[in-house]
């Protein structure tokens, strides 16, 4: 099986040594996403909602270089340091997978990296 690394110039740049994804067979494994802004590179102003729907758009330029979409999603699994914060990531998601959602963790962390509230990860198909 080949393995591909992906990468956009859409999405923020990976803040370590890791690819924003690898492409492995038919999947897409997408690494944690903390809510960036792309372009400066610094976390977003905002609540929760602001930061998931970041945090997606993001996702979804990633997918898009690899050739597939937000729609292809199979798992993704959420680390909040508040839970409390479920109800408005819930909100999101139904915008955003509004048919068919894909699999789903949500964990608790004392801490992300920058000090972000939600961090991402996501498995996709190409």
């Amino acid at each position: 099986m080949e393995r591909k690394v992906i990468l956009s110039d859409r999405a923020p740049k990976p803040i370590g040594p890791y690819s924003q994804a690898i492409e492995a067979g038919n999947f897409i494994y997408c690494s944690g996403q903390i809510p960036l802004d792309p372009i400066s590179g610094q976390l977003v102003s905002g609540d929760i909602s602001v930061q998931t729907k970041r945090i997606l758009d993001n996702f979804e330029a990633v997918l898009n270089a690899a050739g597939s979409s937000l729609k292809q999603t199979v798992k993704v699994t959420v680390y909040f340091t508040q839970l409390g914060d479920f109800d408005s990531l819930n909100k999101v998601f139904a915008e955003r997978f509004p048919q068919e959602p894909p699999a789903r963790a949500v964990v608790q962390v004392s801490a992300l990296p920058k000090g972000a509230s939600v961090e991402m990860d996501l498995i996709a198909l190409k």
